[in-house]
């Protein structure tokens, strides 16, 4: 997860959708898995999370364009209500008249998309004592034919009566007593609910597991780290990896990898793509050996859970970089030839290209303005070029005082792109990154497993490295790795992207602001400040002949918990929670 030891307590609020007998398995009206694939070439609703399974978050419409976004307003602003407004990074979902997002402390709402009344609300039972890593917050939900599904902090998933709100079912996916939870949005494909895990900072051990979408059963599960076993219905489905080919001892039971931000379907290769999170514990003089498959890529068959290639972007990481971004599927000619690729704008500061098909790496260029941890990589064998003294040193001394060599890295652990989605325009042929400038000064420290405690084994404090800037939203040619523009923004960019066929990007500030921008340019066209920090992703979809463009407002989530000195300059920030609707006026 975005780094962070919050620990939550959430006290139980009734739902107005309490649990339901379960209905009836078998077709109902609604969303299925031609119409998700679709997703993405549809214009009249917004199906799933990444506005398609490649997760492009680009729209084919253009009503709103360069030309008249400045005139676009509000319709209506719908609020979450209630005292638990932290951190809202969800994305809408849209479908059949109506808006499904999720809020902080794992709540779902159904909103008219005509008019923003609430319908219903669901909210989750949460225990006491549940363990988050980076703030309450929730991604969003999935929706399928009459259900709408969603994870939860306490490591459930639940699938909701998209219509009324009663559960359908509920299913405990691991055990949140021992660190994990959960906060990305699910992916359906072919019938089946994909999903990851958080909990990288207790030592818990990434997976990615796959739910019959109707009845919520388990299908197959896939551990990311080297050792565990894999099942395919119920049975043995080969271990991950090689016991020991990369871990020192025991460390593998507890390596954490946690596959918190969810995947992407590419359905030319039929290949799920999933991002893996940090080694535990980040102290990594503990733990030699590159630590697969943390801070990687994985492409896994979805018909049986099997890990078909991986790619590590940082091995044997010891600044907490995670690998956990978003590979976003595109194709490209690059010299002369006609490639399936894939990108992904990683935490440790490159931005990766690669072979979809197989993981070959094509291209990794710098998308932020420091990497002191290495010096780019090597064409040959992807690997990264180390700075070898930017490692932080092996703990000296004894007991609570011993402590190893503090270097200053950067960028630093909240990464050059967190969770934040980037998007990828079909017409300018350029991702557009949410990125940040930061560095750290960080130092390990002894450090032993014990469930559901922290896991970390170093410390560390978070410094900016300019003074005009820390977020930067970022053009850049994956052909190329050349940045064609960016906008800087004085406080961290924490909110996702999206670009659109009116040759326009959006994307939010914590100051408040949606925005948007010229795609082929960067100038600013449009702003309008919601009354709270934007961290969710902005949708848009056509309704009743009309563009409609929607985010959620609420400030939240790693940076004011985790920020140091960064958090401390933006502390004045309003906390909110409200789904805001705009469109050009008649």
């Amino acid at each position: 997860m975005m780094k962070g030891m919050f620990k939550a307590t959430a006290a139980c609020v009734l739902a107005m959708a309490m649990a339901a007998p379960a209905l009836a398995d078998g077709p109902a009206a609604g969303p299925g898995d031609a119409d998700l694939m679709a997703d993405a070439k549809t214009t009249n609703d917004v199906l799933t999370y990444g506005m398609g399974p490649q997760a492009h978050r680009f729209s084919p419409l253009d009503k709103i364009n360069t030309s008249n976004v400045a005139r676009m307003v509000p319709a209506y602003a719908a609020s979450l209500g209630g005292e638990k407004q932290r951190g809202q990074e969800s994305q809408p979902i849209v479908y059949d008249g109506m808006i499904y997002v999720t809020g902080s402390y794992s709540r779902l709402f159904a909103f008219d998309a005509r008019t923003g009344e609430k319908v219903w609300e669901y909210n989750a039972r949460l225990p006491d004592g549940i363990m988050p890593c980076c703030d309450v917050v929730n991604r969003g939900a999935a929706i399928y034919g009459d259900k709408v599904i969603f994870s939860t902090l306490d490591a459930h998933i639940v699938a909701l009566n998209r219509k009324t709100g009663k559960v359908v079912w509920n299913k405990t996916v691991a055990d949140y007593q021992a660190g994990y939870s959960q906060t990305a949005a699910p992916l359906i494909v072919k019938g089946m609910v994909i999903t990851g895990v958080s909990g990288g900072e207790f030592g818990v051990v990434g997976t990615v597991e796959a739910r019959d979408v109707n009845t919520g059963d388990l299908i197959w599960t896939r551990p990311v780290i080297e050792g565990h076993m894999g099942t395919l219905r119920g049975q043995p489905n080969g271990v991950t990896g090689k016991t020991n080919a990369t871990w020192p001892g025991d460390l593998w039971k507890t390596g954490g990898g946690a596959t918190w931000l969810g995947g992407t379907y590419d359905p030319d290769t039929n290949l799920l793509y999933f991002g893996t999170g940090n080694p535990a514990p980040w102290n990594s003089n503990l733990r030699k050996g590159d630590n697969l498959y943390t801070a990687s890529t994985l492409a896994i068959n979805p018909d049986n859970g099997q890990i078909v290639w991986h790619y590590q972007t940082t091995p044997h990481d010891g600044w907490d970089f995670d690998g956990v971004n978003e590979f976003i599927p595109f194709d490209a000619t690059i010299n002369g030839k006609a490639m399936k690729l894939g990108a992904k704008a990683d935490r440790n500061g490159y931005f990766f290209v690669l072979d979809r098909t197989n993981g070959k790496f094509v291209s990794a260029n710098k998308f932020v303005m420091q990497t002191t941890w290495a010096d780019g990589f090597n064409a040959k064998t992807g690997r990264p070029n180390y700075i070898d003294d930017n490692r932080p040193g092996a703990p000296e001394g004894t007991g609570s005082e011993a402590k190893g060599k503090t270097v200053f890295a950067s960028p630093s652990f909240l990464g050059g792109k967190n969770w934040m989605p980037m998007a990828y325009s079909d017409q300018t042929g350029l991702f557009y990154i949410p990125s940040n400038d930061w560095g750290m000064d960080i130092w390990n420290t002894p450090i032993a497993y014990k469930k559901g405690a922290a896991y970390l084994g170093a410390s560390f404090t978070i410094k900016p490295i300019v003074e005009d800037h820390i977020g930067a939203l970022r053009a850049m040619d994956p052909k190329t790795g050349k940045i064609v523009w960016e906008y800087k923004n004085k406080a961290p960019l924490w909110g996702g992207v999206m670009t659109t066929a009116g040759n326009l990007v959006f994307t939010g500030t914590p100051e408040g602001y949606l925005k948007a921008f010229d795609a082929k340019t960067g100038q600013e066209l449009w702003k309008f400040n919601t009354g709270s920090g934007v961290v969710g992703s902005p949708i848009t979809w056509e309704q009743d002949g009309e563009q409609y463009v929607a985010v959620m407002s609420g400030w939240g989530g790693a940076v004011p918990l985790w920020g140091g000195e960064v958090a401390k300059t933006f502390k004045e920030i309003s906390q909110g929670g409200a789904l805001w609707v705009f469109k050009l006026p008649k």
